[in-house]
């Protein structure tokens, strides 16, 4: 398999792209010509004159391809904004992208969950959420984000730990029964569930 481009793939618009004079060649009496290329993240524009002429360009369909248009102006240029699939997932953006680099994420309310109004141990300001990363798995993290990066993988549940205190415990499922264990990484102590000490 040859290592070079088929230029077949590329849609006419990128051809068209192909045609443009490299605009930092221009300005220093150049004939560079700008040609699709293909580099660790992906196909970008580049000078025909590289080595001598380093200047690149990214593909603006690496940025994410418009899924809708929102008809709401962008609060920074007032061009529309639209909503976007890019890498990591959906986000809004604006339309003028790149002369103007707006973005916004979606709604993070509308993705998280409360959880019994457990108050988050670290901060003490924020209330603990159920969230979802882009790979759907579910995780709790503090409201106060990015000021409070507390976050857990297990459900938390109100209550100390016996060991050393700590106001924060999960549920884990272990081999001899679910158990609760502190939520502080440094203790890591297990202790019986609330309902086993009951019938004890």
């Amino acid at each position: 398999m040859s290592g070079k481009i088929d230029n077949q793939l590329f849609s006419a618009h990128e051809h068209a792209l192909e045609q443009k004079a490299c605009p930092k060649c221009r300005s220093q009496q150049g004939n560079g010509q700008l040609q699709l290329r293909h580099g660790k993240h992906g196909v970008f524009l580049g000078c025909s004159l590289y080595p001598s002429c380093d200047y690149v360009q990214p593909l603006h369909q690496n940025d994410g391809h418009v899924v809708k248009e929102l008809g709401v102006p962008c609060p920074e240029c007032g061009q529309e904004l639209v909503l976007r699939h890019g890498r990591y997932g959906m986000f809004i953006g604006c339309s003028d992208y790149p002369n103007c680099s707006h973005v916004e994420s979606l709604d993070q309310e509308a993705n998280s969950a409360p959880c019994a109004d457990i108050a988050c141990p670290e901060c003490h300001k924020g209330q603990l959420v159920e969230r979802k990363n882009r790979f759907g798995k579910t995780f709790y993290a503090c409201d106060n984000f990015p000021k409070c990066r507390f976050a857990l993988n297990q459900p938390p549940v109100k209550g100390c730990c016996e060991q050393c205190g700590f106001p924060l415990l999960v549920e884990k499922a272990l081999a001899n029964g679910n158990k609760l264990q502190c939520a502080d990484r440094k203790c890591g102590y297990t202790q019986a569930l609330i309902e086993e000490k009951t019938a004890l």
